[in-house]
């Protein structure tokens, strides 16, 4: 169970840590600013700094082919950018980048290895969140198999409603399409049709929620299975 958050600590895991804990681990937090479509990691590259995200969020990429990546986690306040050294690997298997830009926490690797083998109350945050982001990355690969574009970008509207916790967001329909391993063409289709459906509007490269309940009941189940997990975990 996540600890009690400091509503002033705007990264939810750090936030449920023990005060101590904290402020010990709060020396080696380097605020900084992600850009949008910036890269953090690329796949198979020694990761350097972790990030505990503030209003930011970014999307794990995997290849499928030389040409073709799909999005199969996505990563905002609620966690922390650079799992893999949790686990103890050094590199990651995924890319990284950078879907709303914002602000974050920066920790170098070395800082934080020695935190989190002092703390056990890091380590009990941060192997739930690793149990929760699997099973969103086990979901995502179930969704986008058996799921209608429709569906899934509903999904992906709402996860990303969640960690930027407004309506309004930037994205482009070919972005969109890199996150869903879809063609752009199929993205039109399924855009205009929750637009005719007056769930969402799009406008200039950004995206606005008009109904999130008609969002929520157009989205597949995978939306409210994952949402439902995290709420418990929190609980």
């Amino acid at each position: 169970m996540l600890g009690a958050r400091h509503v002033s600590i705007p990264n939810h895991l750090l936030a449920a840590l023990p005060r101590k804990d904290y402020r010990k681990l709060l020396p080696f937090l380097e605020p900084v600013k992600l850009a949008f479509a910036e890269v953090l990691y690329e796949p198979h590259a020694r990761i350097r700094h972790v990030y505990f995200p503030n209003d930011c969020f970014v999307s794990m990429l995997t290849s499928v082919d030389a040409d073709r990546v799909a999005e199969v986690g996505l990563v905002g306040s609620e966690g922390m950018i650079g799992v893999p050294v949790v686990l103890g690997a050094a590199v990651s298997p995924f890319r990284a980048v950078v879907q709303g830009g914002g602000t974050a926490m920066r920790v170098k690797i070395a800082d934080f290895r020695r935190e989190f083998s002092e703390s056990a109350a890091l380590r009990r945050e941060l192997f739930l969140f690793t149990h929760l982001l699997m099973i969103q990355i086990a979901q995502t690969a179930a969704c986008n198999r058996f799921h209608v574009v429709t569906q899934r970008m509903a999904r992906w509207l709402l996860m990303t409603r969640d960690r930027v916790n407004s309506n309004e967001f930037r994205i482009t329909q070919e972005f969109l399409g890199l996150m869903l391993g879809v063609r752009r063409s199929r993205i039109s289709v399924a855009g205009s049709n929750l637009q005719a459906r007056k769930l969402i509007g799009y406008r200039r490269g950004t995206v606005t929620i008009l109904d999130q309940r008609g969002l929520e009941a157009a989205a597949c189940g995978c939306y409210k299975t994952v949402k439902d997990i995290y709420a418990q975990a929190q609980a």
